[in-house]
């Protein structure tokens, strides 16, 4: 693998971390199935549990992302991104044709292989941006995963909006539109993203450039909610429409506001770090020496590798060193340490933080995929202000959680999986009175699922990293997310399709209408939700005293890591 090149100085970060937000608005391109799955389902003439698959593929191209994993420790971000560039031209301009009738309806397998491609430009984009900004800013890790996972859940909001007041609800324009402008866009930022000099943790302004961060999203993601409803109640014109799109504009490039302030007023950093300190941050001989930073707990170990370094190099300098007694023989590292892959395979804490991500997340996407559908069979006409809602309360959940999870874990140790709990109960008690179609239930249950769904995605982002490392995290963190694609296979399109097509066979129609459609799966999610309350009461009290050695001084606090 080339040496990679570390950008030196306190503005590159942030540089990157606002061109991470605009490629994050990329990665939740998968959101819109629900926006052009209805035409897709008239030109091909699909059935719900074929449109259902349909689904299942975009959750499993967009979460499949063993190979972005592995390709972040060897190759710099841009290189990554550009697969992900790749990816989503070849596959959105395949259904562009269909949806267009551009070319005649194609092969089923081959529309279902087309959007996997499509969405797997998610995993790159999103891969890409998470590790190199998690490595960015490594002690506030919660805080970062909260607003980049923040701003892939408003995303939805945003295409909605687009596709509404920009491209006038077609089908057909939005593909075209997430064929050529989202690579275009993530070729301008690809720049931008690459591994810097660690934030230190350690100035005032950083939390209040975070703060400001958050600020703005939030506001996005209101301005982005009343938008769509007022575009749902209001005839609007032309004008009007592309002004409201440019604010959207607007307030997507504000975080650049904060280089330019550290431009224009910089601050003084400090001289001397005090050597207890959670700051145990160390690069090579300089910043710009070709290397990626290196998280260590001191500095005679700082030789023995970086990130990017590679694993086989590794261990022969180990196996050298050992020989020369200058180490001790390699231990398996504890939980807190970096992991490799396969040693985090064998450990308990890793798969039951798969198994509750994967029992939660499945459970929201099933709602997710089936939106419209779900609305419809509720009565619902317009069914884009649900994707908007349930967009505004994804964020909600995913930016709300970064925040929270932070705060308790620096001033408490509580494990962060404690939000989790709370999610699968929230989920656990909507489920029911949404199975039993309850007066004003739609818009409450979309909302509340919308912010648990978003909860256990931004918590279990840094959970991993803090219990398995940064070494490694992209194909940790990759592995985790393959629970979204399984759970969406085996919720939504086992359970939920069958369910559905059951009801409408029943009915004699084509569309199914009534609560009844989908009573079954609402009953069956609460009790999966249920057991997944109850699994992550037990991770969270497996991994609490990792948590108490990790911030026991009220901030992050390095681990002896084992050479491996």
């Amino acid at each position: 693998m080339a040496n990679l090149v570390v950008k030196g100085g306190s503005r590159p970060p942030w540089v990157g971390l606002a061109a991470a937000l605009w490629v994050e608005i990329a990665a939740g391109n998968a959101y819109n199935f629900p926006l052009y799955s209805p035409a897709l389902k008239s030109v091909m003439g699909l059935n719900q549990q074929q449109l259902t698959m349909l689904g299942v593929a975009n959750d499993i191209g967009e979460n499949v992302g063993l190979l972005p994993g592995m390709a972040c420790n060897k190759f710099p971000p841009w290189a990554v991104l550009s697969v992900g560039v790749l990816a989503c031209f070849l596959g959105y301009g395949v259904l562009w044709l269909v949806v267009s009738q551009t070319v005649k309806p194609l092969p089923y397998w081959l529309l279902w292989l087309a959007l996997v491609i499509a969405t797997n430009s998610n995993a790159w984009f999103g891969t890409a941006v998470v590790v190199t900004n998690m490595r960015n800013f490594p002690l506030s890790r919660g805080t970062v995963s909260g607003i980049l996972k923040g701003y892939a859940g408003i995303s939805a909001a945003v295409y909605t909006v687009v596709y509404s007041l920009v491209l006038k609800g077609s089908a057909s324009n939005l593909l075209l539109f997430l064929t050529l402008v989202i690579p275009i866009l993530c070729l301008a930022m690809m720049y931008f993203i690459r591994p810097c000099t660690p934030a230190s943790g350690e100035d005032s302004s950083e939390h209040v450039h975070f703060l400001f961060t958050q600020a703005a999203v939030i506001l996005l993601a209101i301005y982005l909610l009343a938008t769509a409803i007022i575009e749902t109640v209001v005839s609007l014109s032309d004008a009007v429409s592309y002004i409201l799109a440019a604010i959207v504009v607007i307030f997507l490039i504000s975080p650049l506001a904060i280089p330019v302030k550290m431009t224009i007023f910089p601050s003084r950093p400090k001289k001397n770090l005090p050597s207890d300190s959670s700051d145990h941050l160390v690069l090579g001989e300089g910043e710009t020496t070709p290397t990626d930073p290196l998280l260590t707990p001191s500095s005679s170990v700082t030789s023995l590798g970086s990130f990017y370094e590679n694993d086989d190099a590794s261990d022969v300098e180990i196996l050298l060193a050992m020989g020369e007694g200058a180490v001790k023989k390699k231990r398996r590292p504890k939980r807190g340490e970096d992991f490799k892959i396969r040693e985090a395979l064998i450990k308990a804490d890793f798969w039951l933080l798969w198994v509750v991500y994967f029992l939660g997340v499945g459970s929201g996407v099933t709602i997710l995929n089936n939106l419209a559908q779900i609305g419809v069979a509720f009565g619902l006409e317009d069914t884009t202000i649900l994707l908007a809602l349930f967009s505004f309360c994804n964020f909600v959940g995913r930016i709300g959680s970064g925040a929270i999870s932070e705060h308790f874990v620096r001033s408490r140790t509580i494990p962060r999986t404690l939000l989790m709990t709370c999610a699968h109960i929230i989920m656990a008690v909507t489920f029911i009175p949404f199975a039993l179609a309850l007066d004003g239930i739609l818009y409450t249950a979309t909302a509340l699922l919308g912010i648990s769904y978003g909860i256990l995605y931004a918590v279990m982002v840094p959970t991993a990293s803090e219990l398995f490392g940064l070494r490694h995290f992209g194909l940790i963190y990759n592995f985790l997310l393959l629970g979204n694609p399984v759970g969406a296979l085996l919720f939504s399109g086992v359970l939920a399709g069958y369910v559905y097509d059951t009801e409408t066979a029943r009915q004699g129609s084509s569309t199914c209408l009534g609560p009844d459609c989908f009573k079954v799966t609402f009953l069956v999610l609460a009790g999966v939700c249920g057991f997944g309350t109850i699994l992550s009461i037990i991770l969270t009290v497996r991994i609490r005293p990792v948590y108490q050695l990790l911030y026991s001084e009220g901030s992050f606090r390095l681990p002896q890591t084992p050479g491996h």
